[in-house]
């Protein structure tokens, strides 16, 4: 292509018929400052050279990538540069892109439970929270299921240190999961189950009463819940022989040395503290959780919690 004498000019409308813009948008840059006339012919028409043409299709691109009139303004200035304007941009964009994930997201799950309009409402605002806004929801919840108490803080951190971390482009099953999640740390029910779970590992304290499951107890507890499930699907009861011998595993592995795993009021006591953690809320916590963050499912053990609550019992 042959480059033109520095001294060529054209008119508006050749501008328009050499990049194709009409001749109103390019007549609006020239307003705007963004393409100041070179010259001006002597009835007065704007004139436009080379770098003028140049400077046109800068701010045509520009443009069709979405950049504002004034960040393009402070670019041909110079008092930026483009490839910073563009990273600038790319933050935008993708921000842009995260938000319409999401409102896909929405809008699948809507289609999926034929939702209402007030619960569209509380879809969309719910899904609309920042990273940093579900953390402080889950920061704040354990702040005030512990405040005010003695409680075994390192344990606390911990359950706090579990965040939901909804993805860019989530499914609908984990914002449905988010949502529901979101419900259920605000529900005052549910808040008033951990705050009481808090105060009484709070006077366990006190009472020189409280320890962690024993190292025992971590190890085998999935072992007897898979026993458990055998025994429910077997159809067994509670005071069969495998539910005594499970009674009795449970017990043994869970005295201290000054405690007799035969004593039943013993029993009674480890079966209403596996009880009081068992409750199916606080396990859905975890459920959600893990869909939210992609981790691998967490089946349900209530009915194999109960089954060891009524062998200890019995």
């Amino acid at each position: 292509m042959k480059s033109m004498p520095a001294t060529t000019v054209f008119t508006i409308g050749e501008l328009s018929r050499r990049t194709g813009l009409p001749v109103k948008t390019i007549r609006f840059y020239s307003d705007r400052g963004l393409l100041p006339p070179t010259r001006r012919s002597g009835s007065g028409y704007r004139l436009y050279d080379a770098h003028a043409l140049a400077r046109l299709e800068l701010v045509r691109t520009l443009r069709e990538l979405g950049v504002g009139l004034s960040d393009v303004a402070r670019a041909l200035a110079r008092e930026t540069k483009v490839r910073d304007l563009a990273a600038h941009h790319v933050e935008a964009l993708d921000e842009q892109i995260r938000r319409l994930r999401l409102r896909r997201a929405v809008l699948r799950a809507v289609v999926k439970r034929d939702s209402e309009l007030e619960e569209v409402k509380l879809m969309n605002r719910l899904a609309q929270m920042s990273d940093e806004q579900r953390r402080r929801l889950v920061e704040e919840f354990w702040t005030e299921m512990a405040e005010g108490l003695d409680v075994d803080h390192e344990f606390y951190a911990w359950m706090r240190s579990a965040k939901p971390e909804l993805p860019d482009d989530p499914t609908p099953e984990q914002l449905e999961a988010w949502i529901e999640f979101a419900e259920l740390i605000r529900d005052p029910d549910f808040r008033l189950l951990i705050r009481k779970m808090s105060e009484r590992q709070a006077a366990d304290r006190e009472a020189g009463e409280y320890e962690q499951p024993s190292r025992a107890q971590q190890q085998n507890w999935p072992g007897w819940i898979t026993d458990a499930r055998a025994a429910l699907e077997a159809g067994e009861t509670p005071d069969a022989p495998s539910g005594r011998a499970l009674a009795t595993a449970i017990a043994t592995a869970s005295a201290r040395p000054d405690q007799d795993p035969r004593d039943p009021e013993y029993r009674r006591a480890l079966a209403d503290k596996i009880a009081s953690g068992g409750d199916p809320r606080a396990e859905r916590y975890w459920q959600l959780m893990a869909t939210i963050n992609g981790w691998p499912p967490i089946p349900s053990t209530n009915e194999e919690q109960r089954f060891l609550v009524a062998a200890l019992r019995s």
